[in-house]
């Protein structure tokens, strides 16, 4: 740790504190050169994965993307936004917990279609219409006909 005053590299560590919420160190240091005493926090720091496109490029998780494809799915539906919020957090969580540098697109829109179709079966079978392109009636009724089957999904 470099000191702010007088940019030297020996610090000393007085006191150490996790802050009342515990999502981070609050430390006491002194600088060994010019003795003055400063403050430092030491917070952890979740790098999401890439996202690998079907294309092969790659792009930065984005959790806006995901609840934009979330409520376009779930457009004029009675989905309570909380529910949405949850279903964002979970999918996040999923992707920060696999601990890769990088993520297929394909595997978040089946966590995707996994988390919609307990939300709602109409939005899910509009997502998979989009994710699956679809292309003709028959694909909707195969759909239909998978939602309509009892426990297929956990």
């Amino acid at each position: 740790m470099h000191c702010p005053f007088c940019k030297a590299e020996d610090t000393q560590v007085l006191d150490s504190r996790v802050s009342d919420n515990g999502d981070s160190i609050r430390r006491r240091r002194r600088c060994l050169a010019c003795q003055k005493r400063f403050t430092t926090y030491e917070t952890v720091e979740l790098r999401m994965p890439q996202v690998v496109k079907q294309d092969g490029s790659r792009t930065e998780f984005d959790l806006d993307k995901l609840r934009t494809g979330f409520m376009r799915a779930l457009h004029k539906r009675p989905v309570p936004t909380p529910l949405v919020d949850d279903a964002v957090a979970t999918i996040a969580q999923q992707v920060l917990g696999l601990g890769e540098r990088e993520i297929p697109s394909r595997r978040i829109g089946e966590m995707v279609m996994k988390e919609l179709y307990k939300l709602d079966k109409v939005a899910y079978i509009r997502f998979a219409s989009v994710y699956k392109s679809f292309q003709d009636v028959d694909d909707f009724r195969d759909a239909i006909k998978e939602v309509q089957k009892p426990s297929r999904r956990k």
